[in-house]
């Protein structure tokens, strides 16, 4: 009966070690999963913000010490950020009907910091009236969970198309 007993015992301690490491497992992939999906958000939301000339929210997307590198400068924090892009492209709405397309998003998770490259590509109208690719390129990323939420460490924006001189 002893050995029946410590048999019993030693499935049940055995079967729930087993759960909970199985449980933690599954946490940690579905965590995973969540922050690729809200880094994918938040990439996304850089073009939208941008396009939309909504630039008080565009600036809020980077972390309080963060910074936008690119072709015509660089800006760090979400205040500076601001003042450069309006500096830039102004306080009024978008009248040129330009944006962005982003796409082939790279995301790396690394607890609260993350990596992301992914490629974006500019379309004006042409003289014609019809969307115009008028330059392309890269993003690089550094990402910061900061109070909960994903933001932009330092994002570096390069040109491919045209070339840059």
């Amino acid at each position: 009966m002893r050995i029946l007993t410590a048999c019993l015992l030693f499935t049940a301690i055995f079967a729930s070690s087993a759960e909970a490491q199985t449980n933690a497992a599954l946490a940690a992939r579905l965590q995973r999963l969540e922050d690729i999906e809200e880094i994918r958000t938040l990439l996304l939301d850089y073009g939208r913000f941008l396009d939309a000339r909504d630039l008080p929210a565009y600036s809020r997307l980077f972390a309080k010490d963060g910074e936008w590198v690119g072709g015509f400068g660089s800006a760090q924090g979400p205040a500076g950020i601001l003042a450069f892009m309006e500096k830039n492209l102004g306080t009024g709405p978008n009248r040129t009907n330009t944006f962005h397309i982003l796409s082939n998003f790279e995301i790396e998770v690394k607890g609260d910091t993350a990596t992301a490259w992914s490629r974006w590509t500019f379309v004006t109208p042409g003289a014609d009236g019809k969307p115009a690719i008028s330059q392309a390129g890269r993003y690089d990323d550094t990402l910061v969970r900061e109070n909960g939420k994903w933001r932009f460490k330092r994002r570096t924006a390069s040109n491919d198309i045209p070339a840059p001189k």
